[in-house]
């Protein structure tokens, strides 16, 4: 009987995997990777060959979601199979739904965990990971459909005080959503419903290239978010709710925020 090994990459390149990573695919008997849930900006696959020692077949979102990893499920009857994701493996709902289907294939599961998104932009920005509320991510709009899901869960988060991670989405042809384009589909919602959720003036925190050596964290007001600069992808946005004194400062110090958000206290 084989078995299925899910390896966190990490978030920016090849060197972010684990040493008890690197160590499964050494032993695996087939080693795969899939790399269009997340850009992750520095990625080399020949540098992570190199580390291995083999070749890692790449897969596709086809691959992975209209083929339900048949090709991985297959091998890992048989074989021990590692499989490379972007940041945490279990994050992308996708390969959870490969971890349930090779379970009720028979086949024995394992997870090395990677440095999360979920935890490095709370990090970043200076935020208390305990304060988030639910996730959500800003969908692109179909014709004739904008998906305002994203635009209540801010809501909800923000009437109990909580911060909301917004994930921001990616297309099949790997166009990876950026912050500006997040906040120009929540304000047409906003300009549509009128609840005072996401205005002109509402605080927010954009990040761009989290794990990268020297990632963009910039909190400011939605007007001035949508017009800075953040570069590459990927991107990803905080809005957050009510803020401790230390979060304040930590968003004035790290990120720029305006100096208006602090609350009277402050670190020596």
């Amino acid at each position: 009987m084989g078995e299925l090994v899910f390896v966190g990459l990490g978030l920016n390149n090849a060197l972010g995997v684990s040493l008890e990573g690197l160590e499964e695919a050494i032993s695996a008997d087939a080693v795969y990777i899939e790399l269009y849930s997340s850009p992750m900006p520095k990625f080399s696959l020949g540098k992570l060959q190199e580390l291995v020692g083999k070749r890692i077949a790449m897969l596709t979102r086809k691959n992975l979601e209209d083929e339900a990893g048949r090709q991985v499920i297959e091998d890992a009857r048989r074989k021990k199979v590692v499989l490379f994701t972007p940041g945490d493996p279990m994050i992308a709902t996708t390969h959870m739904a490969l971890r349930i289907r090779a379970a009720k294939a028979g086949i024995k599961t394992r997870i090395v965990h990677g440095a999360s998104i979920a935890s490095a932009a709370p990090g970043l920005a200076g935020l208390q990971n305990y304060k988030f509320g639910r996730a959500v991510t800003v969908a692109y709009p179909e014709p004739g459909y904008m998906p305002e899901t994203a635009y209540d869960v801010i809501k909800e988060n923000k009437r109990l005080g909580l911060h909301t991670l917004v994930f921001l989405g990616v297309r099949a042809d790997k166009r990876y959503m950026t912050i500006k384009e997040a906040l120009e589909f929540i304000r047409t919602i906003e300009e549509r419903r009128q609840e005072g959720i996401i205005v002109e003036d509402t605080l927010a925190i954009g990040i761009a290239r989290a794990g990268a050596k020297r990632p963009i964290v910039k909190a400011g007001s939605v007007c001035e978010l949508m017009r800075y600069k953040f570069g590459e992808p990927p991107h990803i946005l905080i809005v957050p709710g009510e803020l401790h004194f230390m979060e304040a400062e930590a968003l004035v110090v790290l990120a720029e925020a305006p100096k208006e958000i602090l609350k009277g206290e402050q670190i020596d």
